[in-house]
């Protein structure tokens, strides 16, 4: 049986916190031969974010925010069952969850400062497009 991987990094010094995480294994619909009745393949892993510590406020914040749609009562729960190893699985849905969360707290874009265009520029795109309307408009042969 494989052993977790280690901490699962969102960002930076921030990993989930492995005492937080809820695990439940079901049987899985996934592929899975003779055995496939016998093994708890699916995972759901779930995490309290709304109870958490272990996450820096401003990052629980924004991630309550973020997820807001897919919380259930402040926990976040995510499923993995493309593996007929549980403990693969157990690995995809960590990963998973990391990545959520490291999207969800990500921080804010920075607003996009609108750029000046030389008046040249614009002078000469307006011309060429003229130019161009020209040629368009000889080419509408009534005459051919």
């Amino acid at each position: 049986m494989g052993h977790m991987s280690g901490p699962y990094i969102i960002r930076g010094s921030v990993s989930l916190p492995e005492a937080e995480l809820i695990w439940r294994f079901s049987r899985s619909s996934g592929p899975g031969g003779q055995h496939v009745n016998t093994s708890d393949s699916q995972v759901e892993l779930r995490f309290d974010l709304a109870r958490t510590e272990a996450l820096p406020p401003v990052w629980k914040e924004r991630a309550l925010e973020r997820l807001a749609s897919r919380l259930v009562g402040g926990v976040v729960a995510v499923r993995a069952s493309e593996h007929r190893s549980q403990w693969r699985n157990r690995e995809t849905a960590a990963v998973r969850l990391a990545s959520l969360l490291a999207e969800a707290t990500a921080p804010p874009p920075r607003p996009r400062r609108p750029t000046r265009i030389p008046r040249g520029i614009n002078e000469r795109r307006l011309r060429e497009k003229k130019q161009r309307a020209e040629t368009k408009r000889g080419r509408t042969g009534r005459d051919w």
